[in-house]
């Protein structure tokens, strides 16, 4: 006899703020599949319905709380031994009420860096980073010998409300690289901005960054994350294989591109923003979308499943 996949149970799950900041979790209820454990809000998407029409109804049973609007924030397939699931996950913007367990589960409003502290579900995690990274991931152009005028467009990037920095240096000397660091290290701190380090993750941890990206060479040869859970992994990924195998080692997120032609690699076809959206719906994990991206293309990236947009020219001052 012919085997079956089971079917993928489509559930709806929402992200909502309060006015502190904090998160809106629950406690699964006793006899469930992974009582005890904490998630986000939400439940099955019914025939009848479209994603949002799923939260509404469910966030009104369960917690009584009427949402308004929201956008796409993650897809999440996952396989668990006894099922599969796809939580399709939205950030709510828009909501009135007070919210209480009404099914008499148990509620918290936590903050977002307290909520690895709690028991969740294995496929909630890129959750948890989709709503703590932020919608712009600034890459900086190759330095020079001029490191005050690129300092300078570090600040004003900075300024600007990028909260996430990129440190690529492919051609500069070390001497460079290191005092950049510093320089980069202590300007980010300033701003409550975290930087990651392009290159060798043991590296990053000597030149004080809050993380690595990976390029798409080291990504390819790694069996496992290589940092901790305190530190972020981003990976540079083109194509499906890529984003597997991201996921694979439990990268923070990843950057997939180019979306369209770019001026430094013209001869590489850029992969549109339907290639995109195809496969970022299975990545698993956030997704930014890089290739002549601009803070205007956020709202269309959002739609098509992105984390935000990963900018290099575009965000960094002209000049600098």
């Amino acid at each position: 006899m012919q085997s079956t996949a089971p079917e993928t149970i489509h559930v709806a799950v929402a992200v909502i703020f309060d006015r502190t900041g904090n998160v809106l979790i629950s406690r699964r209820l006793p006899g469930v599949h992974l009582e005890g454990y904490w998630e986000f809000p939400g439940g099955k998407v019914e025939n009848s319905e479209n994603v949002f029409m799923a939260l509404q109804r469910e966030l009104l049973e369960e917690t009584g709380l009427g949402i308004h609007s929201g956008r796409p924030l993650i897809k999440i397939p996952y396989h668990y031994p006894e099922k599969t699931v796809l939580l399709d996950t939205w950030m709510i913007n828009c909501w009135e009420g007070e919210a209480k367990g009404l099914e008499g589960q148990e509620i918290r409003w936590v903050s977002p860096k307290d909520l690895k502290k709690y028991r969740l579900p294995p496929a909630d995690y890129p959750i948890v980073s989709a709503l703590t990274l932020p919608p712009i991931y600034q890459i900086s152009p190759e330095p020079d010998s001029d490191l005050e005028l690129f300092i300078h467009g570090l600040e004003e990037s900075l300024q600007s409300g990028v909260t996430l920095v990129q440190l690529r240096t492919k051609k500069a000397p070390q001497p460079l690289v290191d005092e950049l660091a510093r320089r980069v290290a202590g300007l980010c701190r300033s701003y409550q901005a975290r930087w990651l380090y392009n290159g060798d993750p043991e590296r990053a941890l000597v030149l004080g960054a809050d993380g690595v990206h990976l390029t798409t060479e080291r990504l390819m040869n790694l069996d496992d994350r290589p940092l901790p859970e305190d530190f972020l992994v981003g990976a540079s990924c083109h194509c499906r294989e890529e984003l597997d195998q991201a996921f694979r080692i439990n990268a923070d997120f990843a950057v997939l591109g180019p979306v369209n032609k770019t001026v430094s690699h013209p001869e590489r076809e850029p992969l549109g923003l339907k290639n995109f959206n195809s496969l970022v719906e299975t990545a698993g994990l956030p997704v930014y979308a890089l290739g002549g991206m601009k803070s205007d293309d956020l709202e269309t990236v959002w739609q098509m499943g992105g984390q935000g947009v990963a900018m290099i020219r575009s965000g960094w001052p002209v000049g600098s």
